[in-house]
């Protein structure tokens, strides 16, 4: 029988939500809109909890989070010894013309870069 794995909680705002979901390895990737679940440093810790037990990090990147977003994922997917897989949205060359530093995907991967997301050119 195949394996299934499981990502939940883009739809989550609260730690309230998703810890009990890590604790108790509900799941496989934890799935969080970084933005919403209260920026880097709570995307952080749980990501630290969930390398605690053993639940991979899969940061939502759908096409409607900013430039600046985009660029949260990878600082954080870097810094996670837990780091499983990353969401990725494409953006126009318009938004790459005002944006520095958006990620760029090469080869299937997301490239990080050291250029500021949200200075204008």
């Amino acid at each position: 029988m195949p394996s299934c794995r499981y990502a939940m909680g883009e739809l989550f705002t609260s730690p309230h939500e998703w810890t009990p979901l890590i604790t108790e390895r509900l799941i496989d990737y934890i799935r969080v809109h970084v933005s919403q679940a209260g920026g880097l440093t709570p995307a952080r810790k749980f990501a630290v909890l969930g390398e605690m037990h053993g639940v991979r990090t899969a940061w939502h990147g759908p096409g409607d989070v900013s430039p600046v977003g985009h660029c949260a994922n990878p600082t954080l997917s870097v810094c996670a010894y837990n780091f499983g897989i990353q969401e990725m949205a494409a953006f126009p060359e318009a938004s790459r013309e005002i944006f520095q530093g958006i990620p760029v995907v090469r080869n299937g991967a997301d490239t990080p870069t050291t250029r500021q997301a949200g200075a204008l050119r």
